[in-house]
């Protein structure tokens, strides 16, 4: 009985496998607007009814897929904040390599940071399902500054009396520990960070910036500076 459980649950696996990777497919070809579970079925060789016991809605199908997209994007975060660790690097060091990952696995993986990080779906509402996903990046970030704030220090950023009580509320919610100050400075550096990426994937820096790894290393230290690491 355990044996055929297995093989169910195996094939299960397999089947859920293969009807993400063509939907990854579709994506890439016609962007997540246009996904469709019956497209999906019709490319697998599959009745509707059948893939619908995987996935019941388009919806599930795209929460599915954008929780595997923000775990994988979330590992090469932390692996390379491991690595740097592990190696002895000073915090400012981990955190151009975290930046640096974020940006080789949205090149590597265009059309599911397209999913995460570009244009809302039509229709879909994320559920709370993806909140942890998607703070991994984020929460990687944090460890960073904690690290650097009970060890070698941070130089505050300039914080305005009248964004206190929003540093405040930030850092209650999502960066307990950290001065308000770095919060709010974390909250722009992760924006501008994603906007460095966005545009260098979306186009924007064609004819205007020719060495991207460059300006992009050089970006990710500017940050670093901006959240108060210092220079060691």
């Amino acid at each position: 009985m355990n044996t055929v459980r297995g093989a169910r649950e195996r094939a299960r696996i397999e089947v859920t496998a293969a009807i993400k990777d063509e939907a990854r497919r579709m994506l890439a070809a016609e962007g997540a607007a246009k996904l469709s579970l019956r497209a999906v079925a019709r490319e697998l060789g599959m009745v509707s009814s059948a893939l619908y016991r995987y996935f019941p809605s388009r919806d599930e199908l795209l929460t599915a897929l954008i929780i595997d997209a923000y775990d994988s994007v979330g590992a090469a975060a932390e692996t390379a904040d491991a690595h740097t660790r592990a190696a002895g690097a000073p915090p400012r060091a981990r955190w151009i390599a975290v930046c640096g990952a974020v940006r080789s696995w949205a090149l590597e993986h265009p059309h599911e940071y397209a999913l995460i990080y570009g244009s809302p779906v039509p229709g879909y509402s994320a559920p709370v399902d993806t909140v942890g996903p998607a703070s991994r990046v984020g929460n990687t970030f944090i460890g960073i500054l904690r690290a650097a704030y009970e060890g070698p220090g941070l130089a505050l950023p300039p914080l305005p009396p009248t964004l206190r009580p929003e540093a405040d509320r930030m850092t209650a919610d999502f960066a307990e520990g950290l001065p308000p100050a770095v919060t709010a400075a974390l909250v722009a550096a992760w924006a501008q960070l994603i906007g460095l990426v966005s545009c260098e994937l979306f186009g924007q820096f064609n004819r205007v910036v020719e060495d991207r790894a460059g300006f992009f290393a050089h970006a990710a230290d500017q940050l670093a500076h901006g959240v108060g690491l210092s220079a060691v």
